[in-house]
């Protein structure tokens, strides 16, 4: 399984989202709080060209706010 980076901040309701999905398909994965860790925000916006959260990086896959089909496909091909 590859890697599961979530970026994510406070009073995100998306984020909550992202989460609680994780958690009941049983993914394992590393949260990195951009309000809380300047080294985070930094990776978020220049590494990953982006500038909302949840950004889920899973490999090279990178996707920005919660899109649950995109998100299932690239868990699926992780998989592989």
């Amino acid at each position: 399984m590859k890697e599961i980076v979530l970026y994510t901040q406070p009073d995100c309701p998306p984020c909550e989202i992202t989460k609680m999905f994780l958690n009941e398909k049983g993914y394992f994965y590393t949260i990195k709080d951009i309000k809380k860790d300047t080294a985070a925000h930094k990776e978020l916006t220049r590494k990953y060209n982006s500038f909302s959260t949840p950004t889920i990086v899973i490999g090279d896959t990178v996707i920005r706010g919660f899109d649950l089909e995109r998100l299932q496909s690239a868990l699926d091909d992780g998989k592989k």
